[in-house]
Parts: structure tokens; C-alpha cells; sequence
């Protein structure tokens, strides 16, 4: 029984994340009933990943992924979810204060017809939360770190915002006046699982699927800095709203991932927050209050005189021999990050697991503590000359915790592994910077 109910989840898992679920087997009555659709995906978002990198090798002898661009979406991904530990989701929270509150018509969470309509809903307001977060500045400082990566593979769809979901609840509202939010709680998270395997350059072509759906092809568009490519393809499940609303465009030169402007860098609150402090100082040199407050609410290439979404007159010309920012670093250093990468992961779990037993300072402090690694490592992929301090201070927290048994390891038997590892590191990059102190000095004299 327990095989048969395992291989349902699995089964149910694979589907989800392709939009294959029936109405039958993915209503509820209830928003506690509603799987946690994303959270059980995840396994097969490492394997397909892990497929990804083999499949991409064999083709083209070059591995799909760089390992430091690859671990900084992991790493946002990771920052994206921990708002989730201290307050609950905006959009549902908000979603179910309207439906109690405001709502117009109760339609049956027991129909396929409410199933349907609600996908299509979900799908609808998908596609102005993404417009809009492309159009206006200060969204659009959220989004961007989605666009920030300059390659394109599954690992791009883990490189989420931090700030998003603090302004995409709102374009949802209008359907909790009609739509149960048992069955919006299904589709908000189907709508996300879809998105994932279509960031993939290994799709090339999926025939008549094409006009109705958004696919591989179509996504690279979207995530393209080529002048044909900006601000189009909008689609989350669908193509055909596009389609309709003019944002629509076809492949056609190899596309040139990333932002307009590349932020070369992997330092992880960099790539969060760096647009907000450019959109402050861009305000700053603009004389009106007006000016000064459109440049927030207009589109990211909007001057004072031109029209409300800009133009693109200033964006670097692209050639297609651009080559994506990838700083050569030693294979001990990759060894090291994925080590303690993989240390921090199971911290970060354990978080999501306990979080319910655990008080919110605690919490707090393990958010902090999570935030405070992702950092240090980045800043280690990034070789910032203020690595090795972040890193040994990063250390003595993590030698403090362990000892006071704040962290729980994997496997009972690698406790003790883990210690040593832990102490070597701190002890390492307490030298390092040590060495760097005596250089600084000896310039100095």
C-alpha cells in the first residue's frame, strides 16, 4: 500500500510539472488539503538538471551549466523561499482575505468547469504580473534578477527574486472574487512548476504545440538582450495571450542571454538589490519630482522626454560574440563552495522541516545565518579581496553553532567529519587573512 501510494506521489509529481494533472485528482475543498505541489518537485528538478548537464555534454562536449553561474541561481532560489519562513505567501494570504471578504459568486470547487476556468484565470494574470514587471521600473528591479544569468538552462528557473512576491499578489485579486482558493492554490503553483523545464536550450522545436503553448523556444526569446527580444514572450503556461496582446515573437538569430547591461558578478545581494540603488541614483539626477518619481514608475529604459516605456537607443549593440562573465577560479575553491553549499543546503532544509518547533528568533537567526553563507560563498566564487574575512567570520558562527548543537548533520557518523571540516576551513581562511593583513601592512610601511 505504501509502494502504491509512493508511486502515485511520483507519478503526480512528473505530471505537475508538465501541466498533466487531471481536475479530478488536483481539487480540493480546502486550501490544507492543497499538496505542496512545488515542494514535492523538487527531486525532479535535480534530476532533471543532472539529465540536462549529461544530455548537453554528449551533444555539444561543454557542460550546459558553469558551475558559478549555476550556484548563484540555486543560491537565489534559495533567498527567494525564506520570506516563506517568517510571514506566509502574500498572494495566498491576500487571495483568501478577498474570497472571505469581497467575494461575488461561490463557483463550485468540485466542477472541471471552476478547474478550468481557474487555470485560465491564473494563467491570464500571469501574464500582466510578468508584463508589468517589465514595463515598470521598480517590479521590474525585482524580476530582473531572473534575467540576470547569461546563460540559459534549468538552473535559470531557480534565479528568483527575493522582492517579487511582495507585488504579484495583487494582479490575482480579481479571480478570489469568483474562484475558490482551494483551486487557485493548485493552479498558482502548476503555473510555477511549467516554467521550470522550459528554460532549457536542449528543446528545440515542439511542431504545432508551438502556437498554443509556451515552450522552450519561445522562453529563450524572452530571456534574449537582442533587440528582437525585449519585452516579449510574456506567456506562463500559455503563448496564445501574447499572441493576441502583440508581445509575441518568433526565434530567429541566436539569442544573447541576459541583462541589457551585465552585471558581472555572482555576489548573490548584489544580484538581488543592486537595481534599486541604480533606480535611487538615477531619480537623483533629475531635477521635478515628477521625473523623479516616473523614473520608478515608468518602463527601465525611460529618460525624461521620451515615451512611457522608453527606447533602447542606449543598449550595448549586440554582435552574438558576447561571451558570458565566467572568472576561472581553482578546482580546491569549487571543491570547498560545493561542500559547504551542500553543508548549507541540509541547514536550509532542516529550517523548512523544524521551522513549526523552532521560535521566531531562532528562525531569524538561522535566516540570517543561511543569508550570511550564501554571501560568503558568493563572494569566494566572485574572488572578492574581502573574501577571506567574510569567510572566517562566516566560520566561527558555524564552529559556535555546531558546538552548541544549533546545526544537525546529515548522518550521525559525519558529525565529527564535519567539525574537522569546519575547523580546517576557519583555520585556513583565518591564515589567508592574516596574510592579507601583513601584505597590507608591509604597503603600507
Amino acid at each position: 500500500m505504501a509502494g502504491a501510494m509512493d508511486l502515485r506521489l511520483m507519478s503526480a509529481g512528473v505530471r505537475g510539472m508538465f501541466f498533466m494533472l487531471t481536475p479530478n485528482e488536483s481539487s480540493f475543498e480546502k486550501v490544507e488539503e492543497v499538496p505542496h505541489y512545488v515542494q514535492q518537485a523538487t527531486p525532479f528538478f535535480i534530476g532533471l538538471m543532472v539529465l540536462e548537464v549529461v544530455v548537453g555534454f554528449l551533444k555539444t562536449g561543454t557542460p550546459a551549466i558553469t558551475l558559478g553561474d549555476g550556484l548563484t541561481s540555486v543560491f537565489s532560489g534559495m533567498i527567494s523561499r525564506l520570506p516563506m519562513l517568517l510571514v506566509r505567501g502574500c498572494e495566498l494570504t491576500a487571495y483568501m482575505y478577498v474570497w472571505d471578504k469581497y467575494r461575488l459568486l461561490e463557483l463550485p470547487w468540485d466542477s472541471a468547469w471552476t478547474w478550468w476556468f481557474s487555470f485560465l484565470g491564473v494563467d491570464f494574470c500571469y501574464y500582466w504580473v510578468h508584463r508589468l514587471a517589465h514595463e515598470v521600473s521598480f517590479i521590474w528591479a525585482a524580476h530582473q534578477v531572473h534575467h540576470s544569468s547569461e546563460y540559459y538552462n534549468l538552473t535559470t528557473a531557480l534565479r528568483q527574486s527575493l522582492t517579487q512576491q511582495f507585488t504579484s499578489w495583487i494582479f490575482y485579486l480579481p479571480l478570489a472574487l469568483v474562484a475558490p482558493p482551494s483551486i487557485f492554490a493548485v493552479h498558482i503553483q502548476l503555473n510555477l512548476l511549467y516554467q521550470f523545464w522550459i528554460h532549457t536550450e536542449l528543446v528545440k522545436n515542439l511542431g504545432p504545440l508551438e502556437w498554443i503553448f509556451n515552450t522552450p523556444k519561445h522562453h529563450r526569446v524572452h530571456h534574449g538582450r537582442n533587440l528582437y527580444c525585449i519585452d516579449k514572450n510574456y506567456g506562463g503556461i500559455l503563448i496564445i495571450w501574447d499572441r493576441l496582446f502583440g508581445t509575441f515573437a518568433e526565434e530567429k538569430e541566436k539569442v544573447i542571454y541576459g541583462l541589457v547591461f551585465p552585471i558581472n558578478t555572482f555576489d548573490i545581494l548584489y544580484v538581488q538589490l543592486h537595481y534599486y540603488f541604480d533606480l535611487w541614483g538615477r531619480s537623483q539626477t533629475y531635477k521635478t519630482i515628477a521625473d523623479k518619481v516616473l523614473t520608478f514608475l515608468n518602463g527601465p529604459s525611460w529618460k525624461p522626454g521620451k515615451r512611457r516605456l522608453g527606447d533602447h537607443v542606449d543598449n550595448p549593440v549586440v554582435t552574438g560574440k558576447e561571451v558570458p562573465h565566467d572568472p576561472s577560479w581553482s578546482l580546491p575553491l569549487q571543491l570547498y563552495v560545493v561542500i559547504h553549499f551542500l553543508l548549507v543546503l541540509w541547514t536550509y532544509h532542516d529550517l523548512f522541516e523544524k521551522k513549526m518547533m523552532m521560535s521566531q528568533l531562532t528562525v531569524l537567526g538561522m535566516v540570517l545565518y543561511i543569508l550570511l553563507t550564501l554571501t560568503s560563498l558568493s563572494y569566494i566564487i566572485d574572488q572578492r579581496p574581502t573574501a577571506s574575512l567574510l569567510e572566517m567570520l562566516r566560520c566561527v558562527i558555524m564552529v559556535t553553532m555546531q558546538r552548541y548543537n544549533c546545526m544537525t548533520p546529515l548522518l550521525p557518523s559525519l558529525a565529527v567529519p564535519t567539525e574537522a571540516f569546519v575547523s580546517l576551513s576557519l583555520l585556513y581562511w583565518a591564515l589567508q587573512s592574516f596574510s592579507q593583513l601583513l601584505s597590507i601592512k608591509n604597503k603600507a610601511d
